[in-house]
């Protein structure tokens, strides 16, 4: 749970209010050291399903549980104070009926202090985002590709290369806006059509690997900081601690088989009796 604090969070209004205004900055956060170290610099924490591939190993977004989500977003909230704490809906969670995605979103709520949550799809998801809305949970919503339909989809590929396949797109943003969304991620579309959504709806718009014109961006923070193993080609690497984990290991090991290990040896010294 979160922590009691003085300091007033960033709320669902004023994310809203940064349509066509300064540019919404939005981080990935999977525990408490990570969400306090950006939580000052950020508008908006994404506890994401990515956690899945770079925190858990898996191949995809799929296997990771509401469960699982639960327990990172109750560090991100103890670790955060400033920013406003969104939460993935992970695979499995929300699809089933509006009922469903209620009765999970309420609970996650409840149990971790975020104040919203996000779940992917377009039309076909308009009348859950709806329904939640209308029961007092924010949501956040994404369209574009949608990691936790790769199965379907084939892979990992961007959308939005070929003209004709723009009024999809266009229409999932105009319904998840009409449904209630206070936002939505555009993920791996081809910069003209985010662009082309940016203006067409009046909700702020996070591009992920999609046009410099959205409303905000986020990222993976492990993908800027040189950490996930595989790395999108969109992403621009601000660090790269990996290497310096690495490094700093490797010395550590060395110290140890030289038994060189420093420590602070005086106080295990025997006193003379």
């Amino acid at each position: 749970m979160s922590k009691p604090t003085s300091v007033r969070r960033i709320t669902v209004p004023k994310i809203r209010a940064r349509k066509n205004s300064e540019p919404i900055v939005c981080l990935t956060a999977h525990s408490a050291p990570m969400a306090k170290a950006m939580d000052k610099h950020t508008d908006l924490i994404l506890v994401g399903d990515s956690l899945a591939m770079v925190v858990h190993g898996m191949d995809t977004t799929i296997g990771i549980t509401l469960d699982h989500m639960i327990m990172h977003t109750q560090a991100v909230m103890r670790g955060s104070e400033h920013a406003l704490v969104v939460m993935d809906l992970p695979f499995g969670s929300y699809e089933e009926s509006p009922q469903t995605a209620y009765r999970n979103s309420a609970r996650a709520l409840m149990e971790t202090g975020c104040t919203a949550v996000k779940l992917e799809g377009g039309i076909e998801m308009a009348e859950t985002i709806r329904y939640l809305v209308k029961r007092g949970i924010p949501v956040m919503a994404h369209i574009g590709l949608q990691p936790q339909s790769v199965q379907i989809s084939g892979g990992f590929s961007a959308k939005g290369r070929r003209y004709d396949d723009w009024p999809a797109f266009e229409a999932d943003a105009k319904a998840v806006e009409e449904a209630g969304a206070f936002c939505v991620v555009l993920e791996g579309m081809a910069e003209p059509l985010a662009a082309k959504i940016t203006k067409l709806i009046d909700i702020p718009t996070i591009g992920i690997g999609a046009s410099c014109q959205c409303d905000g961006q986020i990222l993976v923070t492990d993908d800027l900081l040189g950490l996930s193993p595989r790395i999108p080609s969109f992403v621009k690497q601000y660090a790269q601690l990996g290497n310096t984990i690495e490094e700093a290991v490797e010395a550590y090991a060395k110290d140890v088989r030289s038994r060189n290990f420093p420590g602070p040896e005086h106080i295990y010294a025997m006193k003379a009796s």
